[in-house]
């Protein structure tokens, strides 16, 4: 890819994920973010409130898993103990009742259990819930089993399938220690390694690694308004506490979201370290663990000095034209057919 083309997609990129996260113009109606027990997805969704907060965006929180009220909240829905439509009354009365502002975002904490009662009505239900002015935000765990209820319509998609058509904006959470691992084993020409359920072993429900603190990985995929998908690797670092945020100020916000090839332990090696690398090679000095694929200085002087075979008959210095002499030994068995050939 071309140096302009690059920084191109690096600038648009790193846009597209601040105006995701900020929910300006509600550039996604209708946002899934997938997680598993290797990586919970409570980081980026306490980054969007975070950012609602500050943007003056109500945020209706509708719980079928978390039992107490977040942080940053407007209005907490306890849909779990609410039968479908009573909790979605309750979604409409906090819209009338905005007070943050004219935007708003609604925040489900898990699609499993409406996936798992009510996979037919699944569609309708989150389309009332979206507006030009209100965006939905939900959770889908995709190591809980989906069971099958005996009135599902045979033909009809797995709930996790319809989520994906549906969805305008996909985010996979993954845990940086993991991603690492991979990226190495991919180098090595080795199997991508398997965390956690995926190992197969008996007792094994987590990995090491898995929800670290350091910070998540977000596989982004955003879907154009035409069909065409848009898919990048971010790094989310972790959020501040507030006096290390009054500290660091505008600058750190800036840098909040980062292209995953950007993070110092995942980018590959700097084109100025490569060359500095091949010049101390033609000097005989290469540091421990790399390698040149040139010749150095003192291999080249000693290919020059190589005299090939037949080069005075081919420049036409006399010799004896090419012709191959071999001297017999007294282990050679003489053929007098053979020589005649």
């Amino acid at each position: 890819m071309a140096p302009s083309s690059l920084q191109h997609r690096r600038t648009h990129n790193l846009l597209l994920i601040t105006k995701l996260l900020s929910q300006r113009d509600v550039a996604s109606p209708f946002t899934l973010v997938l997680d598993s027990l290797e990586q919970s997805a409570q980081p980026l969704t306490a980054e969007y409130i975070r950012r609602a907060k500050a943007a003056n965006v109500q945020v209706i929180f509708v719980a079928f898993e978390t039992l107490r009220r977040p942080r940053g909240v407007d209005a907490f829905v306890p849909a779990w103990k609410l039968p479908l439509q009573s909790w979605q009354n309750e979604v409409t009365a906090a819209l009338k009742a905005r007070s943050a502002g004219p935007k708003s975002l609604i925040l489900i904490d898990t699609l499993n259990p409406l996936s798992a009662t009510e996979p037919a009505a699944l569609p309708a239900t989150l389309a009332a819930l979206i507006s030009p002015t209100t965006a939905l935000l939900a959770v889908y765990h995709t190591d809980v089993p989906c069971p099958c209820p005996a009135q599902r319509d045979a033909y009809a998609p797995a709930p996790l399938t319809l989520l994906k058509y549906l969805a305008t904006t996909l985010f996979t959470v993954h845990a940086l220690h993991h991603v690492l691992a991979r990226k190495a084993a991919r180098e090595r020409s080795h199997g991508a390694p398997a965390f956690g359920l995926e190992e197969g072993a008996e007792g094994v429900l987590q990995a090491l690694g898995a929800n670290g603190r350091a910070g998540v990985v977000l596989e982004m995929e955003w879907r154009r308004k035409s069909g065409r998908g848009v898919g990048e690797w971010f790094f989310l670092l972790p959020p501040l506490k507030d006096a290390d945020a009054v500290v660091m100020g505008k600058a750190r916000e800036q840098r909040h979201v980062t292209l995953l090839e950007d993070h110092p332990l995942y980018r590959s090696p700097e084109p100025e370290a490569t060359a500095a690398n091949a010049a101390g090679a033609e000097d005989g000095e290469v540091e421990p663990g790399t390698f040149a694929l040139g010749l150095t200085a003192k291999q080249r002087r000693d290919r020059e000095g190589v005299v090939l075979p037949y080069t005075d008959a081919q420049r036409g210095e006399g010799g004896e034209g090419g012709r191959i002499l071999y001297d017999m030994g007294s282990e050679d068995d003489f053929d007098e057919e053979e020589d005649e050939i």
